[in-house]
């Protein structure tokens, strides 16, 4: 090959190369926001289209900010990590909520509050104020002030952990916060708090799908009943009528609320055992109890003093469940039924022994913990049900199912955690509602470690 034809084909090849990482560079830069492709609704995709580039820059100049704690953009907040589709980044995106448009902002945040140091309320202004307030700072930077869209809202994602006497747990709690786009906008044009308050006062929060009136800065939320919602500012840019807002926050008007939104835009996101005043939506529930059933008389959170209290006060009761019902229901002799406290709340708690065999290694801790479920606590739980102390303190049951398993070189044990909020077992065993329903809305451990459980997938 000469010499000049030999530095072309080298040019060529550089050429090739560089046009190869722009490409690239390109797709990148593409997967790092909602495609319009991907959008059904036409006004949504045609938001989606027209505010794309804005999008990706807004996404990135989120990425840069320095969080108190790791916050990552994510399209969807309430799936399984495993799976591929929880990475998904791309975390701004045209909806539709309440027939009105939402340039909405989802992510999660990597802070773990701990609920004995932290009121819920705490909580939820904390995130605000950490991960809201920073992003929402960039909005007249990156979008325009005439966006096509009615509101801007936000979902961020965060982490408890609460302590019974035996385990540290860990669960969830989603903040949505939908504020009308001239608010979104106008939230930094005056300093003082109370215009700020002011306008989360008229802007839409809830908090694990159950509306909520977030004070900034204080321990408690503000009563959701002295909030005037209704008395919104109007942007209107796509030419049609503000639907209606809800009256209240009953479970029915929370499932309507959640029917207009995507998957990725969860507001009914399970509620955590410590808020059980209205049923989760989505899981079937009537609007109205089909039985009457305690009203939930302990607003306060609960100390290891009052489950004490309960014990001495029931421990007859107790001790004639054991002494009665001890082989039916499979009580071990060395735990009796006690009273402990788990995110502010009295849970019965209560330890069986599993007689079902099993192999360790033909079968998952997955696939254990289902027909453990199923097979085993699911047919007892009318008849403990039935003969549990009633009192609006008693919130749920820790049930712990130990289970046999044989392994070489000697047998072994796992001891399985279902802790269920008292009203949905009473839905379950008056089959209300499904074993994946309650199984949903409950804690369930395998020697003290958190899973999720899907029943019918792994059976």
């Amino acid at each position: 090959m000469k010499p000049l034809t030999k530095l072309l084909s080298v040019q060529r090849q550089a050429s090739l190369i560089i046009c190869a990482a722009i490409l690239l560079a390109a797709a990148g830069a593409a997967h790092a926001q909602v495609s319009p492709a991907e959008i059904i609704n036409p006004q949504l995709k045609k938001s989606e289209a027209a505010y794309l580039s804005q999008l990706l820059a807004y996404n990135q100049a989120i990425q840069s900010i320095k969080f108190p704690f790791p916050f990552t953009l994510n399209r969807y907040v309430n799936l399984d990590p495993q799976k591929g589709i929880a990475t998904d980044t791309r975390g701004l995106e045209f909806v539709k909520f309440h027939d009105r448009m939402v340039l909405k902002i989802t992510g999660i945040y990597a802070a773990a509050f701990d609920s004995a140091k932290l009121t819920q309320n705490e909580r939820a202004s904390r995130v605000f104020q950490d991960v809201i307030v920073p992003i929402l700072q960039l909005l007249p930077d990156q979008i325009p002030a005439d966006v096509t869209c009615d509101s801007v809202g936000f979902e961020i994602s965060y982490h408890v952990r609460a302590r019974n006497r035996n385990y540290d747990y860990e669960g969830k709690e989603n903040l949505v916060a939908v504020f009308d786009k001239a608010d979104a906008f106008g939230y930094f044009k005056s300093p003082r708090k109370s215009d700020r308050q002011e306008i989360l006062n008229r802007s839409e929060i809830y908090l694990n799908g159950k509306e909520y009136g977030l004070a900034l800065g204080e321990k408690d939320p503000l009563s959701i009943e002295a909030l005037d919602r209704s008395a919104k500012p109007q942007s209107n840019p796509i030419n049609e009528p503000p639907a209606k807002r809800p009256e209240s926050s009953s479970d029915a008007q929370v499932s309507r609320i959640s029917q207009d939104l995507p998957p990725n835009f969860h507001l009914a996101e399970p509620k955590t055992i410590g808020d059980e005043r209205s049923a989760p939506p989505g899981i079937g529930l009537p609007t109205t109890s089909p039985k009457p059933e305690p009203q939930v008389s302990q607003t306060s959170t609960a100390t290891q003093g009052d489950a004490d209290r309960l014990q001495a006060k029931y421990q007859p009761q107790l001790d004639g469940l054991v002494k009665d019902e001890a082989a039916q229901l499979h009580f071990v002799d060395y735990a009796p039924p006690s009273f402990v406290v788990f995110r502010g709340r009295i849970f019965m708690q209560l330890t069986l022994r599993n007689p079902l065999d099993f192999e360790k290694e033909t079968g998952s801790i997955y696939k254990r913990a289902a027909q453990s479920f199923d097979l085993f606590l699911a047919p007892q739980l009318k008849p403990l049900i039935d003969k549990i102390p009633v009192d609006s303190e008693i919130q749920g049951l820790d049930i712990t199912v130990l289970n046999q398993l044989a392994s070489k070189p000697k047998p072994s044990s796992e001891a399985l955690e279902f802790i269920c909020p008292l009203k949905l077992l009473r839905h379950f065993v008056d089959a209300d509602i499904t074993n994946q329903d309650l199984i949903n809305q409950s804690t369930v451990l395998v020697n003290g470690v958190r899973i999720a459980l899907d029943l019918q997938r792994v059976e």
